[in-house]
């Protein structure tokens, strides 16, 4: 048995379900290639015989607006007879037309003539119809025929130029070194050309074929080399055979079929092999390709199965989408969650199969027009939304302008109320833009930090002033306790000078100030006890250097609660931003710090209070 060229014979298959995008996306069309129909799609062919004339006409007038010429080739044959069958039956009911079996005539296709009125012939007006819906179909069917045909005689063209090319190889005295990588050349570019006009396909190959053989004994092949060439081409056809068994095994019965068309045109392009095993390893591919043929067909019979329940699950999803399209919402937050839901529902609509061919683009036009209405919904809420946004930006510009125009104020108190109020009026603005957001956030933020950051600055070197004071006063002591006393008037003046130098010195640190206030008073009293005048006069100036330091200490304690006040409204500003966490947990370090320093000092008030009472 020869080995057969042709492609294996193809079964119509159900079009590829419309590939549905999350968002916004466009309807792909599945286009079958038109070809004739062979033993194998017969079977597949729609019975039309008990089908109403309307039916009948409605059929064939949906196959020829769309634009499945195989389909409509396929079936335009097997609708006319059927028309013509059912008409005649029509008429015949109607008393119209006569059986031909009763005036002793065989039966035969009538046509009703083009001028009979619509009165004598109730039928005549649906036969003009469908005539000039068969005269449509003859019109497409020969246009693409003959797109068709140019595409084959171009073809048949590009192979004659290839013959010519091979022909002149043949011709040429080259080392088969140079000569056999063009001839390989030449193969490939013989291959990859498309089909030719079935009339000229046998002369064309044999022609071909004839100037192969020629090159093989004009570079004088020895049987070794051409043994290799068929052993190489029987393995490549046995790797073939493999595949096609294999895709018995797919659960993807239709990825299976379309696979094996491919296999057969590269079984077509391969080369021969030895006469031994060209029938055995035909035989072997060919009942592979039988296996999954019958697949094929069972899939699409047990497909009409599903269809009810595909359809009723699909129903299913475009109530539940239209549903959240009627929904009400606000803010943004919801639309997220709604968009997530929809995404989440559209995934479940592509694993769904098909429903028939009836209801099956109705219920997407259904599914669609509600996926739609709910994104042109949420398009128009954040076109809003954008609008709200700017507004917000132009609120927050202002309120950094304002920060900045007080960044480098020293009125510490004032300036600090100042900036909380815009701090709090921050925080109450809406958001803005995501490109925006950070960057008028900086610019906020570097004018608060610069103005926080100064007073700290401030009032840390107040207290490295105190620090050093407390060392000036230690030192005083220490020189009044060297003193040596030689005479009471000479005694008088450098008490007197003690007392001036320790007043000119400035605050200490309040901890440390009742220690170096007693250990002064100490020191003068052992050093100039005897001068009881002199000592009067000291005491009433250290009791204003007292209540002086009471009243910084007061202050102290004010300023650390107003530090706390500000930092607690800060928590709430900074909560907004991007480092929110870290802001949060460095803000509440340094309220507990200065809350454990606030308590101390109140403690160090009330404790002063009670030593300078008993005094």
């Amino acid at each position: 048995m020869s080995e057969d060229l042709n492609p294996v014979a193809p079964i119509e298959e159900q079009p590829v379900e419309v590939k549905e995008e999350a968002v916004e996306t466009t309807v792909e069309t599945n286009v079958e290639t038109p070809a004739e129909p062979t033993a194998e799609t017969e079977t597949e062919k729609t019975d039309y015989s008990n089908k109403g004339l309307k039916e009948i006409v409605d059929a064939f007038k949906e196959m020829i607006d769309g634009e499945n010429m195989q389909q409509l080739y396929k079936h335009a044959e097997a609708i006319k007879a059927a028309f013509y069958k059912n008409l005649r039956k029509e008429k015949i009911a109607s008393g119209i037309e006569q059986p031909a079996e009763a005036a002793g005539e065989p039966a035969a296709e009538t046509e009703t003539p083009a001028d009979e009125p619509v009165s004598f012939n109730p039928f005549a007006e649906i036969e003009r119809g469908f005539k000039d819906l068969y005269s449509q179909y003859k019109v497409k069917r020969t246009a693409y025929t003959q797109e068709l045909e140019k595409n084959k005689e171009e073809n048949y063209q590009e192979k004659l130029a290839v013959i010519e090319d091979l022909k002149a190889l043949v011709e040429a005295s080259e080392d088969l070194n140079q000569t056999f990588p063009r001839f390989r050349e030449i193969q490939n570019r013989w291959r990859a050309i498309g089909p030719v006009p079935q009339a000229k396909v046998k002369d064309l190959y044999d022609t071909y074929q004839h100037y192969v053989e020629k090159f093989y004994d004009y570079v004088k092949i020895n049987k070794e080399f051409r043994d290799l060439d068929f052993k190489k081409n029987l393995e490549a056809k046995e790797n073939l055979c493999e595949k096609a068994e294999k895709l018995s095994e797919e659960e993807d019965v239709v990825g299976a079929f379309r696979t094996l068309q491919k296999l057969h045109e590269q079984w077509k392009e391969l080369g021969p092999v030895s006469k031994e095993f060209r029938e055995s390893v035909w035989e072997r591919f060919r009942a592979a390709t039988a296996v999954i043929n019958k697949k094929h067909q069972a899939y699409f019979e047990s497909q009409k199965g599903n269809q009810k329940e595909n359809l009723e699950a699909k129903t299913a999803l475009c109530e539940k989408v239209e549903a959240i399209a009627q929904a009400e919402v606000k803010d943004s937050t919801d639309w997220n969650a709604l968009t997530k839901e929809i995404e989440n529902i559209q995934k479940e609509w592509k694993k769904i199969g098909f429903a028939s061919k009836k209801d099956n683009q109705k219920v997407y036009d259904r599914f669609r027009a509600a996926c739609d209405e709910f994104f042109a919904k949420k398009r128009e809420f954040y076109s809003e939304f954008k609008n709200q946004m700017q507004d917000n930006l132009t609120k927050k510009l202002e309120l950094c302008e304002k920060a900045e125009a007080l960044k480098d104020d020293t009125d510490w108190k004032k300036t600090s109320d100042a900036f909380i109020e815009l701090q709090k009026q921050w925080k109450e603005i809406g958001p803005v833009s995501r490109k925006k957001s950070e960057q008028v956030w900086k610019r906020f933020r570097a004018a608060c930090d610069a103005f926080f950051n100064n007073r700290d600055k401030h009032f840390g070197s107040v207290n490295s002033e105190q620090g050093e004071n407390l060392q000036k006063k230690r030192d005083l002591i220490e020189e009044i306790r060297n003193y040596e006393v030689e005479d009471k008037e000479e005694a008088r003046e450098a008490l007197h000078e003690f007392q001036e130098r320790w007043n000119a010195i400035g605050f200490v640190p309040f901890k440390e100030k009742t220690r170096i206030q007693d250990a002064f008073r100490k020191a003068v009293n052992e050093k100039f006890g005897e001068f009881r005048e002199t000592g009067s006069r000291y005491a009433g100036k250290a009791e204003r250097a007292v209540r002086s330091e009471r009243d910084r200490l007061v202050q102290k304690f004010m300023k650390k609660e107003q530090e706390i006040a500000t930092w607690e409204n800060n928590m709430g500003f900074f909560s907004a931003s991007k480092n929110a966490d870290a802001l949060l947990e460095e803000l509440n370090k340094k309220i507990d710090i200065a809350r454990q320093e606030l308590a101390k000092l109140e403690e160090e008030i009330k404790e002063f209070d009670r030593q300078h009472e008993q005094e």
